[in-house]
């Protein structure tokens, strides 16, 4: 563990199960949206005014955004589409695995029940030089570390 410590954010894959993916299905340029808040509620009590309780009541995740340069030919884009477009939603869970110099993953997340809710391309400007990068935004139930 020494050696992969501290481990870089900038080395991992996406893995999308149940749809048949190429490489560049796999490869995406940021990944933001790991994360889970506890939503709590408030409870006075009475005689105690110093202070109310706090008590979890349930987790919540916000969506997963993934970000890479525009693909022509995607399967995950093709689910994405079909979502979007023809309303039929099909989740599939995910995988994003963060990867050491080996190419082995070191900390991987199981996401679960996962299904397209935005797909946006960046603005063109012909006075940048920049590429055009598609942005997906995915809600899921909740996500598990393997």
């Amino acid at each position: 563990m020494a050696a992969n410590y501290p481990p870089v954010s900038f080395h991992f894959n996406v893995e999308f199960l149940g749809i048949k993916q190429q490489d560049v299905d796999t490869q995406f340029q940021s990944v933001s949206g790991l994360t889970v808040d506890i939503d709590t509620e408030e409870f006075a009590e009475g005689g105690e005014n110093r202070f109310t309780h706090k008590f979890p009541k349930r987790s919540r995740y916000p969506n997963l955004v993934l970000k890479r340069g525009l693909v022509k030919d995607s399967a995950v884009i093709a689910w994405c589409r079909s979502a979007i477009e023809a309303f039929e939603f099909l989740p599939i869970d995910l995988t994003v695995k963060l990867l050491n110099e080996e190419h082995d993953p070191l900390v991987t997340w199981n996401v679960v029940s996962a299904y397209p809710v935005k797909w946006s391309v960046s603005d063109f400007n012909a006075e940048q030089s920049e590429i055009a990068i598609e942005t997906i935004e995915l809600a899921y139930n909740y996500f598990r570390l393997v």
